[in-house]
């Protein structure tokens, strides 16, 4: 069984693209606050898009990071390339703001079977940037917390694409899907990341789960909803591994210490 590797790289300063496997990363801005390492993943993105109301997100919040530099010029620093979604969350006075900067604004409101969140994808997927020799790793701010539907429609998508590489973020976590065709290899950045974490089999019971570097490791256990399921687990190694019979939610906490917008400032 081949091996996926996973790494929370793009959280370090000084580490835009990961030097050992070529990893580029794509940004999605919902609609929920940006967490404090938003500038950080800005500057490490090639491509930038905003769902909807995630514009709105930007132009408010993003100025506040820099309280000591002028509000149009760090909204004109950060420009999303493209906005995306129904335009049922955005406001005028925003849409209007970006479309004179030259962001490109794709409206799907015809479209109420998908997310935001998977139009943006599907846009990722068809993008130049998105060459077969290195695909673009998404990362997903505001798609956690909020109202609980939205956010299981946000799991739903790492379902949707489960050979795209999504990770979905939030100030205080990440979740990403672990596929069951693969072994996987998890990488902690220890100084920003856990020790809180735990594996969900959501869709599909898991017979056989064996994990390695956990407080409670896993031995060919079965998971699943209404039995046992590993939440509020600790990471002991600085190497996670994983196996299943099952596709799996890799959750982690994220520390609230060392991320500073001294690292990340352009």
């Amino acid at each position: 069984m081949d091996v996926m590797l996973h790494s929370s790289s793009f959280l370090l300063p000084s580490n835009p693209v990961d030097d050992t496997t070529g990893t580029r990363y794509a940004l999605i801005v919902l609609n929920q606050s940006l967490p404090r390492f938003a500038p950080l993943l800005w500057e490490h993105a090639k491509l930038r898009l905003c769902a909807d109301g995630g514009a709105n997100r930007i132009y408010d919040e993003l100025p506040l990071f820099f309280p000591h530099e002028d509000a149009l010029a760090i909204r004109n620093r950060y420009k999303p390339d493209v906005i995306k979604g129904d335009m049922d969350s955005i406001r005028r006075d925003v849409l209007d703001f970006y479309v004179n900067l030259g962001t490109k604004v794709i409206d799907e409101s015809q479209d109420q079977d998908t997310t935001d969140l998977d139009k943006c994808i599907l846009y990722i997927r068809d993008s130049t940037l998105n060459q077969e020799s290195s695909r673009l790793h998404i990362l997903a701010t505001g798609a956690l917390g909020g109202r609980f539907d939205h956010e299981a429609g946000n799991i739903n998508v790492l379902y949707r694409y489960p050979d795209t590489r999504i990770v979905l973020l939030s100030d205080d976590c990440l979740i990403q899907l672990l596929p069951k065709s693969h072994r996987h290899e998890i990488h902690i950045q220890s100084s920003l990341e856990g020790p809180h974490c735990g594996l969900i089999p959501i869709g599909t019971p898991s017979a056989k789960t064996t994990t390695s570097g956990l407080k409670w490791d896993l031995a060919n256990t079965e998971m699943r909803f209404g039995g046992l399921i590993s939440t509020s687990n600790l990471v002991k190694e600085e190497k996670i591994t994983v196996e299943s019979d099952s596709d799996l939610l890799w959750t982690i906490s994220i520390k609230k210490t060392g991320l500073s917008i001294e690292d990340h400032t352009p």
